[in-house]
């Protein structure tokens, strides 16, 4: 199955702003949550859905893929199916972007299970 792994990403946070860009390991947050994703053998893309130019701006500097989405989403959910809607792709797993520790095999397992 063609997947895709969308990272929603808001700057806006209400209880903790800028979180994408948190650095206290010298890395920003989103950055280990899209390198643990990128190492999935499934996923045919893996993108940051943002609305914002500083996140995009961060996802650039460390050679990510980003796509900028509308601003009026009212959850990251929504600003995975927007971009969902521009992917040719059968499984879009949204993987929340304060996850850098996601275990890459259940990244793997998901479309395995939904296609079986």
């Amino acid at each position: 199955m063609r997947t895709a792994i969308v990272i929603p990403a808001r700057y806006g946070s209400t209880r903790l702003p800028a979180k994408p860009l948190l650095r206290s390991t010298g890395k920003y947050l989103i950055q280990h949550v899209y390198e643990r994703a990128i190492r999935s053998r499934r996923a045919r893309y893996v993108l940051i859905a943002t609305d914002d130019s500083r996140i995009a701006a961060a996802v650039e500097s460390f050679g990510g893929d980003y796509v900028l989405t509308r601003s009026d989403h009212a959850s990251g959910t929504d600003r995975v199916a927007e971009v969902a809607e521009h992917l040719d792709v059968d499984v879009i797993i949204n993987l929340q972007g304060d996850e850098p520790e996601v275990d890459v095999e259940a990244l793997d397992q998901l479309p395995d299970l939904l296609e079986d």
